[in-house]
């Protein structure tokens, strides 16, 4: 499966600091950003400015050219995509208990990224607040019944129901059903934004 280099940088990050046993608060300090930023920038929230990635790499006392060696796009454009189930990445985005993420391909494409993500929300989970994103996002309830607070509004969902908003806007999913649900979420990033 063919990554992203956003993704595949964000990724890195996160795993030389858990590698090296540095806190997301001892990486920001010694990178002069916030927790919140290292925070984001290794759950792919936000994408970090020239300036701030050569400091996070700096404060993690890595070479560039180890950083950046396994981190590169073919040259070639793949144009059918098959991946299969046991192929599907489980990742941790928030510390939020009861939301399981498994990312199942992230592609660029011509105006952006797409991230392809498995959702599992367990019986009860909801999120302490509102989060934005900056990305359109997409969902797809396969199993069970969810509620999106977006904006302030509420919108019920059950199986076979889909929702597309722009994810600047404050948002904030509850599994409200009597068992686990389960969403296929897109986020479509893009440089251009109305």
């Amino acid at each position: 499966m063919q990554e992203d280099i956003l993704i595949k940088i964000s990724y890195k990050i996160k795993e030389c600091r858990k590698d090296k046993k540095i806190t997301v608060q001892e990486l920001a300090n010694q990178s002069n950003v916030s927790k919140g930023l290292i925070s984001q920038i290794e759950n792919n929230r936000t994408v970090p400015s020239l300036p701030v990635l050569m400091s996070i790499i700096h404060a993690l006392n890595l070479d560039l050219k180890d950083f950046f060696k396994d981190i590169s796009q073919d040259g070639q454009e793949q144009k059918v995509f098959v991946i299969k189930a046991k192929a599907y990445q489980p990742f941790q985005k928030e510390s939020t208990r009861g939301f399981a993420y498994k990312r199942i391909l992230t592609h660029t494409m011509n105006s952006g990224p797409v991230d392809i993500i498995l959702l599992t929300l367990k019986k009860g989970a909801t999120r302490n607040k509102v989060v934005h994103t900056d990305a359109y996002e997409y969902k797809y309830v396969i199993k069970g019944k969810v509620s999106y607070q977006i904006d302030g509004q509420d919108y019920i969902l059950e199986e076979g129901d889909s929702l597309f908003f722009d994810g600047r806007l404050g948002h904030k999913p509850a599994n409200i059903g009597k068992s686990d649900a389960q969403l296929l979420v897109l986020y479509y990033f893009t440089t251009k934004r109305d």
